[in-house]
């Protein structure tokens, strides 16, 4: 898949496809809340395979039971398709 920008209507729209993440700047966001480190750090994991199969990899933090991950294509400057394929699958795992 190639990566291309975002515009401002797929921005808007960019929200209700997936749901959790905010825009905030060039990148989108979301904090995920598990019961334990483990747990946090198991689904990292998981994100991690899905990452490295987009060759596209997130800005991410891992405190204790809380897992933020910032997602934008530093390649063009902001939000891409790419980014919205990622958060998609990352909710996906999340909600499984």
């Amino acid at each position: 898949m190639k990566p291309y920008l975002l515009q401002n209507e797929e921005l808007k729209e960019l929200i209700a496809k997936i749901p959790g993440w905010e825009i905030i700047s060039n990148s989108i966001e979301r904090e995920f809340k598990f019961d334990n480190f483990v747990e946090a750090f198991a689904f990292m994991t998981k994100i991690a395979l899905i990452c490295e199969k987009h060759n596209h990899h997130p800005n991410w933090e891992n405190v204790y039971s809380k897992v933020v991950i910032k997602l934008s294509t530093h390649d063009l400057g902001g939000i891409t398709n790419l980014d919205q394929t990622i958060a998609s699958e990352i909710n996906e795992i999340y909600e499984n």
